[in-house]
């Protein structure tokens, strides 16, 4: 691929925090050319316009899941509310904010001074109880470079007999969940890339994994039908939900920090994948989540999506790389 593709120029049409990751992975400029548009996602585009809603303990919207204005019926009546410490923290990761900046050095800081978890009071940093949310707090905190380690300990304690994890075990859930597995497999990864990780760690996201790919991204493994036909449905932000393109861009980034071969049970999701494509090259955004959020990233369901496109995109280069030493 190059920048003169049409997909790829239309891409680099946007943000800086899709430019730098099209730079880096799909048309591979050099570090410091990408490393150099990264940095813009602080004082430009979307990264900028987050941060600026930034309150000035560091929080978002006064909360740490949820805004300090909420009420209950918001929920019932629009949807959840993305607009928190925990989703937006989350977002800047996702666009690629350099977490070596000043600001972001000062952000994590002041969260872990001020921030309280509705649910008991604790600090940030201690974590939530709800494997997705904390799932999601050590992928953010180790990419910020906070210690997560006892949070990471939690979780690799809290795995169900079947590898993976569910949100609703402490109601008595004996299940996993494809959602709540995804979102602490992306936590695990995220402190093994920034720590090695630790023994533990490492065959957690070793039964994680296995969980989904026994049942290619997204089939029930006793029957075989969908568990969920969203799981094929395509949305962005995903926040805590599961599709299959956030599973193979989760292999993906898996497999080139361990140099592991692409496993072939992703293969039904990869054709599902490349099936979605429109004739013009790009993917379209299927659906979003209702709910408050600070400003909309994507044009709307049912047109094309830069941010779609991106994932997809490297998720089909990196299997088509593989293709040649896949046995």
């Amino acid at each position: 691929m190059t920048r003169s593709d049409p997909v790829i120029e239309w891409l680099l049409d946007s943000d800086p925090a899709i430019r730098w990751q099209v730079m880096r992975d799909l048309i591979d400029a050099p570090e410091p050319e990408w490393m150099a548009e990264r940095a813009k996602v602080e004082t430009e585009g979307w990264g900028a316009k987050l941060l600026s809603f930034q309150d000035e303990d560091g929080q978002w919207a006064g909360g740490a899941f949820l805004p300090a204005d909420f009420d209950p019926r918001e929920w019932r009546e629009r949807g959840q509310p993305w607009t928190a410490t925990n989703f937006s923290l989350s977002q800047l990761r996702e666009f690629g904010l350099d977490p070596a900046s000043e600001r972001a050095r000062r952000s994590v800081e002041l969260i872990g001074a001020n921030a309280r978890w509705e649910e008991g009071g604790q600090p940030y940093w201690q974590g939530e109880v709800e494997e997705c949310i904390n799932g999601r707090t050590v992928a953010d905190g180790a990419y910020f470079g906070v210690d997560v380690s006892a949070i990471v300990g939690r979780l690799t304690g809290e795995r169900l007999k079947d590898g993976g994890w569910n949100c609703e075990r402490c109601n008595g859930s004996v299940r996993s969940s494809f959602a709540s597995t995804i979102n602490v497999l992306e936590g695990l990864l995220e402190f093994e890339r920034a720590t090695g990780g630790t023994p533990q760690s490492r065959q957690a996201r070793r039964t994680g994994e296995e969980f989904l790919l026994e049942r290619s991204l997204f089939r029930r493994l006793g029957t075989g039908e969908p568990a969920d036909e969203r799981f094929l449905r395509f949305l962005h932000p995903n926040r805590w939900r599961y599709d299959i393109l956030r599973a193979l861009d989760y292999f993906r980034a898996s497999a080139m920090l361990t140099g592991a071969v692409s496993d072939p049970r992703l293969a039904e999701a990869i054709q599902h994948l490349r099936s979605k494509r429109r004739e013009d090259g790009r993917w379209p955004l299927d659906w979003s989540l209702p709910g408050r959020v600070w400003f909309e990233v994507d044009d709307g369901p049912g047109k094309p999506s830069r941010w779609i496109t991106l994932r997809a995109m490297r998720v089909l280069r990196w299997w088509d790389m593989q293709s040649s030493i896949r046995p």
